[in-house]
């Protein structure tokens, strides 16, 4: 196993691990606050998704009409890491803002 998948993995674990630990940590609050904090998480997170998504897509349409560069695509661990990350940072947020 080289250490680029050690890393990948080590990473991904790491941040399940974080949002499983905010997601526990919500078992206290009442099920309607509970809720509204991980879709507030969840909505923030999805309009990060598509801007990353048509950002990408207008990358791609402007690499392939415009230059002579052919498109590389979207490495999936960045995009996968820049949501998860997302994800675990509006839920903090959120959980300080609307948790009491």
């Amino acid at each position: 196993m080289s250490w680029e998948v050690g890393v990948f993995f080590s990473s991904l674990a790491i941040l399940v691990l974080l949002i499983a630990i905010t997601l526990v940590s919500q078992f206290k609050l009442g099920d309607e606050r509970k809720s509204f904090i991980k879709m507030k998480a969840q909505s923030y997170t999805f309009m990060v998704t598509i801007g990353v998504l048509l950002v990408e897509f207008f990358e791609s349409v402007y690499m392939n009409v415009w230059t002579k560069n052919p498109y590389e695509g979207m490495n999936p661990f960045t995009f996968l890491v820049a949501i998860s990350t997302t994800y675990l940072i509006s839920l903090f947020i959120s959980n300080k803002k609307y948790g009491g």
